[in-house]
């Protein structure tokens, strides 16, 4: 299998730069599965296509200002992007310029509210760090840290809650989990009202999601590990659901992936905290998933492999060449799918 086998043709004027401005007005394209039918529908009408029973699992991390702006002793200008807290104020970050950032260097963030020092090359070209501090690392974030928000969006953010989920709680995100944007709180609450069950993961979205696929074939694609834990409360939810016969929907790829980390082969989950390097492609067999709502994804990208290997590479790849004629909104400020 080809990475150019997912590759499709975007204009760039499609690249959602901003948030729409009520999250629900977003468009869905509905694909059912069965059928291989598409649809086109506005957001907030996924009421039509959930049904009572069903379970919702959705990503409840939240991002952190994680992009941040420095210098080295010899007053040369750095960028940190946080990706993963390794242990205490030792975290990987992506550095630029990489090649000028070896073991033993010191940078100042925000006139010396923040200080590092690299400690060493990790695998992938990150590096590990250690950050000092006076204060709350959390804090010090918030004041001198920018949202990182990917680079294909060239805009800057007017509000920092709009790159965050409505639910976003635990914090750890590098970026957010995306397909979450669509949903407001009066949304969730009709669900809940209708009696659609609401269960949640952590998982702190790393860069491994959005890393190209450099390799030309797939299979040797190999996944950046990204950290995850899921409540007995959450699994109770879904494997209830499971022995009923009802379904379990995923609120994008994230939340997707802690699923079929965690589950046996009949789709149960145990409570867990692990890494997750998951890598699912076409010819993957799903084991907890049903359904799943997200976004639009970069060509040649794995999260379109893994919306292929859920729903069949034909199917999706006529879905996206129809998405670009009806102008649909892509990425992660984009509009949403609904694959059933």
């Amino acid at each position: 299998m080809k990475v150019t086998d997912f590759d499709y043709d975007l204009p760039e004027e499609l690249i959602a730069q901003t948030p729409i401005e009520k999250r629900d007005e977003s468009r869905l394209m509905i694909l059912d599965r069965s059928k291989e039918t598409i649809e086109h529908k506005k957001f907030k009408d996924i009421v039509e296509y959930l049904r009572p029973g069903d379970v919702l699992v959705r990503n409840n991390t939240k991002v952190i200002p994680a992009r941040l702006y420095g210098k080295k002793e010899t007053g040369a200008h750095v960028e940190f992007l946080l990706l993963n807290n390794i242990e205490g104020d030792i975290w990987e970050c992506i550095v630029r310029p990489g090649n000028k950032l070896h073991a033993g260097a010191k940078v100042i963030f925000g006139d010396g509210l923040l200080k590092a020092e690299v400690i060493e090359p990790m695998d992938g070209g990150t590096r590990k760090v250690k950050f000092s501090y006076d204060g709350i690392f959390n804090e010090i974030l918030d004041k001198i840290g920018l949202m990182p928000l990917p680079p294909y969006i060239h805009e800057s953010l007017k509000d920092n809650d709009r790159y965050q989920t409505v639910y976003a709680k635990y914090e750890g995100s590098a970026a957010a989990p995306t397909a979450g944007l669509h949903f407001t709180e009066e949304l969730l609450q009709q669900l809940q009202e209708m009696g659609v069950e609401i269960a949640n993961v952590t998982l702190h979205v790393g860069i491994g999601t959005f890393r190209p696929v450099k390799e030309e074939n797939v299979e040797e694609h190999k996944m950046h590990t990204e950290h995850f834990y899921i409540k007995k409360e959450d699994v109770e939810k879904i494997n209830n659901a499971k022995k009923e016969g009802r379904r379990v929907i995923a609120v994008g790829t994230t939340s997707c992936r802690v699923l079929e980390t965690i589950a046996d082969e009949n789709g149960f989950v145990k409570e867990t905290e692990a890494d997750t390097g998951i890598f699912i492609y076409p010819g993957y067999k799903f084991k907890c998933l049903d359904g799943l709502i997200t976004n639009f994804h970069l060509p040649q990208s794995t999260l379109l492999m893994l919306v292929s290997a859920l729903a069949g590479k034909d199917y999706i790849m006529r879905a996206y060449k129809e998405a670009v004629k009806e102008k649909y909104r892509f990425f992660s400020f984009g509009d949403a799918m609904f694959i059933y």
